[in-house]
């Protein structure tokens, strides 16, 4: 026997372990044991039968729920398990909330707890609706941006294409009665930071990790800002070997660009956004790597999330309003395709990291490019067939 996810070991009862009991009720429910120690022993405890009684009572005063209080006996010791199920409603102990999460007790805070008291609500946080936005607030260049590009796509009906942005909004469930949502704010809005702290992109180019050479910052609807971040990257971040079969002209950059879209673009749309911190993409001069302030749904681990799996986004009415415009599929194909992409263009894959503070995907640039790019420079000879594009500006 171990403790783990539903079990909790106790030597003896003090009033400061009902915040294990919350942690339960606010996760998969478990067991509190009284009288076993932390090897699993039975050791007993002398006031059973006392707390048999009074339990009960203090756990539905203090917590207002009522759990199961069971007396147990084994070689002659007597000891207790408080039995308590996972409850729908959010419980607190004291103002604090408690989730337990493998054999450990987290209380919840900031971002953590407003993503847990959503969740028990039914809601995601793109979905919560924002007051004093009306669709005359949002940028009509984004707006008539979607439109033609949905019109391309064809997953939005023409006709609602043709009415007004309120009524646009309203058929892509991007509002709630007479309030628009964050989702809908983050797409639309021409200063979305007004509403959402950290709601841009940093990008920085550096020669070590703790050399910074030169950065600049994408703003401004987030629905806009992909191919703001791409046109960044491909005209100053990144070096385009140029090569000759006969006389046409081909560029080679280190990181398909359909991989580097995808990348971006699961940035942005899964991203947590409560965390007020911005996606930030750092460029070497070996790699690329693009880290997102988000998290896996709960279970999920990186090999699953490189396998087939269901779609899943973080903010589900975000990603709604990108599929709409065809910039994502909705079968959770993001990284099969950013994997694919670098398989066809005969690149190393990317690694991807998580980490409890978000997501890395990290572009490796493969050999044959680095000798492209370095071979340019260093030989005459093959400057005559071979060029080299975006090159970095001056520090």
């Amino acid at each position: 026997m171990k403790e783990g996810q539903h079990t909790e070991w106790k030597a003896s009862w003090r009033d400061d372990y009902l915040r294990w009991l919350c942690g339960f009720a606010t996760a998969e429910g478990g067991v509190l044991v009284i009288g076993r120690n932390d090897r699993g022993h039975v050791v007993g405890i002398p006031d059973a039968a006392e707390l048999l009684e009074t339990l009960p009572n203090k756990i539905r005063d203090l917590l207002g729920i009522v759990v199961e209080v069971n007396l147990r006996e084994k070689n002659g010791k007597e000891y207790l398990e408080v039995v308590t199920p996972a409850f729908p409603s959010p419980i607190s102990y004291r103002g604090h909330y408690y989730q337990r999460s493998g054999s450990t007790l987290q209380e919840l805070k900031g971002a953590a707890l407003d993503r847990f008291l959503l969740r028990r609500q039914g809601r995601t946080w793109d979905g919560v609706p924002i007051p004093n936005v009306t669709p005359r607030m949002l940028s009509n260049a984004s707006v008539a941006a979607f439109r033609a590009q949905a019109r391309n796509s064809g997953r939005v009906n023409a006709a609602a294409l043709r009415e007004s942005t309120a009524t646009l909004m309203e058929r892509l469930h991007l509002s709630e009665g007479a309030y628009l949502k964050r989702a809908a704010v983050l797409a639309f809005h021409p200063d979305p930071e007004r509403f959402v702290t950290g709601a841009f992109v940093k990008i920085g180019f550096f020669h070590t990790d703790d050399e910074l050479r030169y950065h600049d910052e994408i703003h401004g609807p987030v629905i806009t800002q992909v191919d703001q971040i791409l046109d960044v990257l491909q005209l100053k971040y990144l070096k385009a070997a140029i090569t000759y079969k006969g006389i046409r002209r081909v560029e080679t950059y280190p990181v398909p660009e359909p991989a580097l879209r995808e990348a971006v673009l699961n940035a942005i749309i899964h991203k947590d956004y409560a965390t007020g911190a911005p996606v930030q993409i750092s460029v070497y001069a070996d790699r690329l790597m693009v880290w997102n302030p988000g998290q896996l749904p709960p279970s999920w681990t990186v090999e699953k999330l490189k396998r087939k799996h269901a779609s899943h986004p973080f903010n589900p009415d975000l990603a709604t309003a990108f599929f709409r415009a065809g910039a994502i599929e909705a079968w959770g194909r993001g990284i099969e395709r950013m994997m694919a992409a670098c398989r066809t263009a005969g690149v190393p894959e990317p690694v991807l990291e998580h980490e409890e503070t978000g997501l890395w995907v990290n572009f490796r640039f493969s050999n044959d490019y680095r000798n492209l790019i370095e071979g340019t420079g260093r030989n005459p000879a093959k400057r005559a067939t071979t060029e080299v594009t975006g090159a970095s500006p001056p520090v």
